[in-house]
């Protein structure tokens, strides 16, 4: 509770204004979204802004689809990365539009049917990840009308 400003306060009570330091850079390890040379080579990937952001898109594009044999979870997970994928390629952040590509790349807007094995167990494993998201073709994420 501050003290009203009618009570008197003596010198050594007065709160003081104090300095903002600033966060030393000197150690801290550069952030991977933000170099300029991204690391290259295979199992990289390809960096994109808010890449997170494609799983909270992921996960709402995703509440009502039920497939056969695939964990929702490991659902999510596939479609988000492969989200991710597309909006790194156009060099941006991703959006709706990138999560309901990668939808349609396995056919799950439409009628549901999918290669289950695909899917299997990707939520748990970075190698299962990269080689899902890799197989995913570039002509797949942006099919010429």
């Amino acid at each position: 509770m501050t003290q009203p400003t009618f009570s008197p306060v003596s010198r050594s009570g007065e709160v003081r204004p104090t300095d903002k330091t600033s966060t030393p850079e000197i150690g801290r390890a550069p952030k991977a979204g933000l170099l300029r040379h991204a690391p290259t080579g295979p199992m990289s990937g390809t960096n994109a802004p808010g890449e997170g952001f494609a799983m909270s898109l992921a996960q709402h594009e995703c509440a009502a689809l039920h497939v056969e044999g695939v964990e929702h979870h490991d659902l999510v997970m596939g479609i988000a990365l492969v989200a991710a994928k597309r909006a790194s390629l156009a060099g941006r952040g991703p959006t709706v539009y990138d999560v309901r590509v990668a939808l349609d790349v396995f056919g799950l807007r439409e009628s549901g049917t999918t290669n289950v094995a695909d899917f299997a167990g990707i939520a748990h494993s970075y190698v299962a990840q990269r080689r899902f998201v890799d197989a995913v073709t570039e002509e797949q994420l942006f099919p010429q009308p």
